[in-house]
């Protein structure tokens, strides 16, 4: 995030718009920014995830009453409130919906003009090495080579994917021996590229590859804008109690199965199980930040089959993504745990 808000600051420097860097918690220094810069209205982006939402709410107790707070879901195509009211069952009965209303929402972006006059609260230099220097994070988990932060990288990725994987992407996206994936999420995920720009790009390559082009969208819209949908409608969304009535019964039936392997979470994170194509999904993830999206249902099955629960797979699942994946802490990864781990019939074996 911060080596892409560097790219950020430099273009905003080019166009005349000063670019504001605070750090700390929102709630404690945005509204105090807000009142002595004399800010007239402030924009935020949209998570349907409870801790964003919990940022976005303190801020907006926390502002004078007399400056307009708007929400605008950047996250989605259509907006995920527009989309349905509601907790959509499945894909099925959600693609009706975002597809109704892809033609208000599918537009081109406005072109970003450099500004015509100059800032009236010009923007103090960054101490860019104090800022990664005051992050509290886990710095045992080292940053990856494959994936550059950025736009500019981000839309590098996405003309590379239409130019020699899209064509392959309806018959191949599903192997992960082939190279047909776009690897976009984590541009995705950190705002850097909006799915909004990637669907506009790829469509241009619809009379040559419907298919392909096709089965993106779903992929890229209808599954993702489901994620949200879900995690937004449902604040269990991340435990067994926010997965539906039949699913939390087949888990019951099957919670006394037998299992040949237990694992440790040590040995899953360091991928020491029995199994070489589990452990090199795994590894995959540690090295890369990835992990193909296919293998990812193998690989979260497996961690049910070889833990002592249900609430202990998902709960080793669920931390194991966030730790590791570049577009970790996401509505998909909540979902993807709780579909490819959880949700199905027969015995665990």
């Amino acid at each position: 995030m911060l080596r892409g808000l560097q790219e950020v600051s430099k273009e905003c420097t080019e166009l005349n718009i000063p670019f504001h860097l605070l750090l700390g918690y929102a709630k404690d220094v945005l509204p105090p920014f807000v009142v002595q810069q004399g800010v007239g209205g402030l924009v935020t982006d949209f998570c349907p995830l409870r801790v964003p939402r919990q940022w976005v709410e303190d801020v907006r107790e926390r502002l004078p009453e007399d400056v307009p707070f708007v929400q605008v879901d950047a996250h989605n195509i259509v907006p995920c409130w527009v989309t349905s009211p509601k907790q959509e069952y499945s894909a099925r009965t959600i693609r009706g919906k975002i597809h109704s209303q892809l033609p208000e929402f599918l537009t081109e972006f406005p072109p970003v003009v450099r500004h015509p006059h100059p800032p009236s609260c010009p923007a103090e230099p960054i101490a860019w090495d104090a800022c990664y220097s005051s992050l509290q994070v886990d710095r045992s988990v080292a940053e990856v080579e494959w994936a550059t932060p950025g736009t500019s990288a981000g839309l590098a990725v996405l003309q590379s994917f239409i130019a020699e994987r899209l064509k392959s992407f309806s018959t191949q996206r599903n192997d992960p021996n082939k190279a047909a994936l776009s690897n976009l999420s984590p541009w995705f995920h950190f705002g850097q590229v909006s799915t909004q720009r990637a669907i506009l790009e790829v469509q241009k390559h619809r009379r040559a590859h419907r298919e392909s082009v096709d089965a993106f969208v779903e992929e890229a819209v209808v599954r993702r804008e489901l994620a949200d949908n879900f995690c937004y409608y449902n604040e269990n969304y991340d435990s067994l109690q926010g997965a539906y009535d039949w699913a939390q019964t087949t888990l019951r039936l099957h919670a006394k199965d037998k299992r040949p392997f237990l694992y440790e979470l040590q040995q899953l994170e360091q991928a020491t199980t029995h199994d070489p194509l589990w452990n090199a999904a795994q590894l995959q993830m540690v090295r890369e930040g990835k992990m193909h999206g296919f293998l990812r249902m193998y690989w979260a099955k497996k961690i049910l089959e070889w833990t002592r629960s249900p609430e202990e797979a998902l709960q080793f699942a669920i931390y194991l993504n966030d730790r590791y994946e570049l577009d970790g802490r996401d509505p998909n990864g909540y979902v993807g745990t709780l579909w490819d781990g959880l949700w199905g019939g027969g015995p665990l074996l």
